[in-house]
Formats: structure tokens, C-alpha cells, sequence
């Protein structure tokens, strides 16, 4: 009952971030006053091959097309450098980031060239991963590699449209990375349409066997139309089993000596997260279909790749929605990110907003205390064991009303 109530609210808090003007206010968006910790997200959204399930911006590869983006990228950049920004943490995401390695390592030293680099996570699939890959990519030093795996299992490939590797092959690429990297992560989807607990289960075995860094498993979060052309393709999704997945990740891992970094997110030891939105307050994307915040204003990417790069040429933001959030969303959408990592700190809080929690959202904090969900610590609070499950079901909501705008852009090519 708590799980749903708290995903009805995320929905609909999440609804408003799809209510955006068709352009922005350009004097928003400057460096100054926002946290040198700010992050930049870099998405490239060329695949060999798409998968049904995934909602982000993506299209089939087609070199040319793809060396263009990466032009068009660097200029994209550069008016967030000439705005005063300052990043030093850059997350690559997809698509396949390491579809084109050439570019990719060039644009890394076109980063390197101008900031100060301290971290760089990175995504691939088990077919990009060769010992000359893992070299270059650590020579360009990559601290965080992310593979995206999604089950070991090939039946479960098959459904998802991921032929191209089998279960085995893709344990092989993950023994060839694991220890080269300071994190090596793998990604799984859970409750995918057919899936059953026991190939979970045995999914999630196999990855605790490896003894790998850490794994992130992501609950099936598709857009309305997404979900629909699904069920019509596989079985209907059916929600109602998800928390026994999600208690198969927590009973497996636990005892295996990995700690929770988010609600989705595993770790043994320290590690470097994906989670961009956790690490940072704020944070910009850059790429064709990327989302930003920084100082409560929320804005959106052209998802269209000539739109895109015609905006760019043009010398203005491909920004195509643009949101500045009210006071009380402001805190909400900072709730929910740190409740989806697990902590939420007072002095953090109260750097950012120059007031306490309970000022606040002392509402919102009893709710979720008598609810079991959070427990109080030292400098704020902490998500319960109880209350995890019930953070997952409110960011998985929260990101499938993310993705039903990112339907809505792609369908409409905007």
C-alpha cells in the first residue's frame, strides 16, 4: 500500500515536468552561482541495434551521420564553457558511447583540453568490450565502465532483440574488464515482460559468482505507448510482481558482502555511481534528447538530430522545453533524489537552500518516518531496508512520466 501511494504521488509530481515552454530564457543558464561539483551528462545516441524496451533517445548507426553529431557536440560544449561553466565529472550515456571510438577518445581530450577531469563514467555493451577497447578507454582514463548486460540468460536476449551477444559470451567480456577499471558496473533489467524469478534469481547469481564491482538493476519503466507496443510484442507487465524481484536482489546480495548505493544500485566497497543526479544538485546535458537542472530550471534537448544540430549551427541552446520549477517542486525533485540515494543530509539541505529540512519539508519527512520508510541519523536521514523498495517504486514512476515527454519529442521528431 505505502510503495503505491508514495508512486501515485511521484506520478504526479512527475506530470508537471512534462508541462514546459517551447523555449528557453537563455539568461538562466550560466555558470555563475552554481557548484563547481555540477556534472555534465554527454549522450550519444547511436545503436547498432535497438532495443524494444528502452525509452532514450537513440537511433540506428550510420557513420556519417555520426561523425557529424560529435561536431556538433564539441559546439555544444563550448556554449556551456563560454556561459562560465565548470565541470569536472562527465557521465557518457546512450546509445553506445564506445560506438565510435575514434570520436569518443577525441572528445575526451577535448574535455581534457578544457577542464580540470577528475572522474569519467562511461557505458558500453558486451559486444563494444576487446582488450584493445579496455585499453584505450583506460589510457583515456576512464575511472567507471558500465556495461550493459541485462540478463545472462539467452532466452531472455532473444526477447529483448539482443542476439547480438549470449550469456556466456558476456561473462567472458566482463572477466576481460573487471579489476581495470576503479568501478566495474553491469546493468540488468528486472520484470521484463516473460521474465521469471527464477531466471532472475539466476541472473543475479551469476553477477554475485563474477565478483564484480557493482550492478544496477533497473525495474521495467516504460512510457504509456511504450508499453503498449510491448504487451502487444511479448506478455502483459505486470507490476505486481516486481517486489519479489526486487527482494531476490536484497536476499542475494546483501549476505554477498555488497552495500546499497541507491535503491538500484549495488556496490562492493567505494564506488563510483551513474547517478549523476545524486552526486549533483545540478547538472547539464549535452546531445540530442538530453535533460538538464541548474537553479531549479529544468530544460529538454531537440530530440531530432537535424533540429538539433541546425539550432547549434544557428548559435543558440538546442533547448526545445524549458521548465522553471516552482519553490515546493524545487524540493520535492531534491527529495526524491536523495532519497533515491539513500540519504538525506541536513547540512547539505541546508547549503542549498539556506533553511533547515523540517522548515521545509517537515510534512513530507513525518509521512515517510511513520511510514517506516526513513529512519532519523546524526546530520539528517536514512532510507530503511523496509523503505527501499518503496524508493524504487517512486523513481521508477518518476522516470517513466521522464520518458512518456521523451515519447512524446521522438514521435513528434522536435
Amino acid at each position: 500500500m505505502i510503495p503505491e501511494l508514495a508512486g501515485f504521488i511521484t506520478r504526479r509530481e512527475g506530470r508537471k515536468f512534462l508541462r514546459l515552454r517551447p523555449a528557453i530564457d537563455e539568461s538562466v543558464v550560466t555558470g555563475s552561482g552554481v557548484d563547481e561539483g555540477i556534472s555534465l551528462y554527454i549522450h550519444i545516441p547511436f545503436c547498432r541495434t535497438l532495443c524494444p524496451f528502452c525509452c532514450f533517445n537513440r537511433y540506428l548507426f550510420k557513420e556519417d551521420q555520426a561523425r557529424s553529431y560529435f561536431v556538433s557536440l564539441r559546439k555544444e560544449l563550448d556554449f556551456y564553457i563560454q556561459r562560465g561553466f565548470r565541470f569536472s565529472d562527465f557521465y557518457f550515456g546512450g546509445g553506445t558511447p564506445t560506438i565510435m571510438m575514434d570520436e569518443l577518445l577525441s572528445f575526451i581530450d577535448y574535455l581534457n583540453q578544457n577542464f580540470t577531469v577528475k572522474r569519467i563514467s562511461l557505458e558500453t555493451t558486451p559486444r563494444d568490450i576487446s582488450e584493445e577497447t579496455v585499453r584505450q578507454l583506460k589510457a583515456a582514463g576512464v575511472n567507471r565502465l558500465s556495461v550493459g548486460v541485462q540478463s545472462f540468460d539467452d532466452r531472455i536476449l532473444k526477447a529483448m532483440g539482443r542476439l547480438f551477444i549470449t550469456g556466456e559470451e558476456a561473462k567472458e567480456r566482463l572477466r576481460l574488464v573487471q579489476g581495470k577499471f576503479d568501478t566495474v558496473n553491469v546493468d540488468f533489467v528486472f520484470n521484463f515482460p516473460g521474465q521469471s524469478l527464477t531466471q532472475f534469481e539466476a541472473d543475479v547469481r551469476t553477477f554475485r559468482e563474477l565478483v564484480i564491482d557493482q550492478a544496477t538493476f533497473y525495474p521495467l519503466m516504460a512510457s504509456p505507448h511504450k508499453r503498449d507496443a510491448m504487451e502487444r510484442r511479448f506478455n502483459r507487465i505486470d507490476t505486481s510482481r516486481e517486489k519479489k524481484f526486487y527482494n531476490i536482489i536484497l536476499r542475494e546480495l546483501f549476505p554477498a558482502g555488497y552495500q546499497s548505493s541507491t535503491a538500484w544500485c549495488f556496490s562492493r566497497g567505494d564506488r563510483m555511481l551513474a547517478e549523476y543526479i545524486i552526486d549533483s544538485d545540478d547538472y547539464i546535458g549535452i546531445g540530442a534528447g538530453s535533460v538538464s537542472i541548474v537553479k531549479g530550471n529544468f530544460f529538454v534537448n531537440s530530440f531530432s538530430l537535424e533540429k538539433y544540430a541546425a539550432m547549434i549551427d544557428s548559435g543558440r541552446l538546442p533547448v526545445v522545453g524549458w521548465r522553471s520549477l516552482s519553490p515546493a517542486e524545487h524540493l520535492r525533485y531534491y527529495l526524491l533524489t536523495k532519497l533515491f540515494g539513500l540519504e538525506i543530509s541536513e547540512e547539505k539541505f541546508r547549503r542549498r537552500f539556506d533553511t533547515g529540512l523540517y522548515r521545509k519539508l517537515g510534512a513530507e519527512l513525518t509521512l515517510l518516518r511513520l511510514a517506516g520508510v526513513l529512519r532519523g541519523q546524526t546530520d539528517g536521514f536514512k532510507v530503511t531496508r523496509r523503505g527501499m523498495y518503496t524508493v524504487s517504486v517512486m523513481m521508477r514512476d518518476f522516470f517513466a512520466s521522464l520518458n512518456t515527454l521523451r515519447e512524446h519529442y521522438i514521435e513528434r521528431q522536435v
